[in-house]
């Protein structure tokens, strides 16, 4: 496909995108901040918790 047909048709098809509203954004944003804070959070603990416990089993 040609660039020149190809840029085009994307620009037709980001005018059919349905863009949230700034408070859907602002959600779903907040959403993901927190399930990344929480997940890192999680990782962390089971982290330590395996380290300790190699730790015990070494030793």
């Amino acid at each position: 496909m040609r660039i020149t047909k190809f840029l085009p048709e994307v620009a037709r098809e980001m005018r059919k995108v349905s863009w949230p509203k700034r408070r859907e954004l602002f959600r779903y944003t907040i959403v993901v901040l927190t399930t990344v804070i929480f997940m890192a959070l999680f990782f962390t603990v089971v982290d330590l918790g395996f380290s300790e416990l190699i730790r015990l089993i070494l030793e």
